[in-house]
């Protein structure tokens, strides 16, 4: 058991701050967001360049360092030495919340490890913007994020989610929108109803609600652009499954990855599907399947 008191003046290292940054609108960022990026002694950002924008616009001078899931390995080392020295950090991905379908969770774990301290502050998240203007029964809810760019995996990833009573909470590209809409039509069925949240809180912010049926045909018949939440209702009237025993039962994630491998998966795909599978970032299943811990 590890417990953190957040503000323990005992504890001299420095603190870890998990800040939401704005989602598209400049607006949205907090007092105590902007108050704590300029206190600190260093900014880890998932996009320098894209980070510095919304810097110049609140005139923070605090220094950046980039990290993405690309440096991950290298970078944690670095900031934790720097945590440990006493200096604060800020660590923010280029929109929402960071480790939500963006870079963060392995730093707060090697945090937490140290026994420094993690705070997280409250702010903007596209899934739960969308979620509660979606129209669609809001509790309880299921977040998954971002499907796989395969058509088969992604046909797979549903037909897992299929049964499931939440609300469904996706992210997708606008590049990708019609496929996605359509493996959703064909795996959860097209009467299901549903909600495309588009450019949230910008100026083109739009929501198209609707079956899955409507929203694959609007989809087809219409110009794309903007990111997307793709809000989905859960199944009211799920089918009784068999069990059936698990075949990754009690491997290791090396073990995983071999699995996969063996029935015709590249690497790369394996260590993709496993850190899916036990919602990791693929960079924690790549340093353990390569011995890089």
């Amino acid at each position: 058991m590890i417990t953190q008191k957040s503000f323990d003046e005992k504890n001299q290292a420095g603190k870890l701050y998990l800040v939401p940054t704005p989602i598209g609108n400049l607006g949205d960022m907090t007092f105590r967001a902007v108050n704590v990026m300029k206190q600190v002694a260093l900014i880890a950002a998932e996009d320098t360049r894209n980070t510095q924008k919304l810097l110049n616009h609140f005139d923070i001078k605090t220094k950046q360092i980039s990290f993405h899931e690309h440096n991950t390995a290298q970078r944690i080392p670095e900031l934790l030495a720097k945590l440990k020295a006493g200096f604060s950090i800020a660590q923010v991905s280029d929109a929402g919340m960071p480790s939500i379908s963006d870079p963060g969770h392995e730093l707060v774990v090697a945090c937490i490890q140290n026994n420094i301290s993690v705070v997280p502050l409250p702010g903007a998240n596209a899934g739960i913007t969308a979620l509660i203007a979606s129209g669609v029964t809001p509790q309880p809810f299921y977040f998954y994020g971002f499907l796989s760019r395969k058509p088969k995996e992604q046909r797979a990833e549903l037909a897992q989610l299929k049964n499931r009573p939440e609300a469904l909470i996706f992210y997708e590209a606008p590049h990708r929108l019609l496929k996605t809409l359509k493996n959703l039509q064909t795996v959860l069925g097209g009467s299901r109803s549903a909600a495309l949240c588009r450019e949230l809180t910008k100026k083109h912010e739009e929501f198209i609600r609707g079956s899955l049926d409507r929203l694959a045909g609007w989809a087809a018949e219409t110009p794309i652009r903007g990111e997307f939440v793709i809000i989905v209702s859960g199944n009211d009237q799920p089918m009784v499954q068999t069990a059936t025993a698990d075949p990754m039962a009690g491997l290791s994630l090396t073990q995983q990855v071999d699995r996969y491998i063996q029935a015709g998966l590249a690497v790369n795909d394996a260590i993709k599907k496993v850190a899916k599978a036990h919602q990791l970032r693929k960079q924690v299943v790549y340093n353990e399947y390569h011995h890089l811990n």
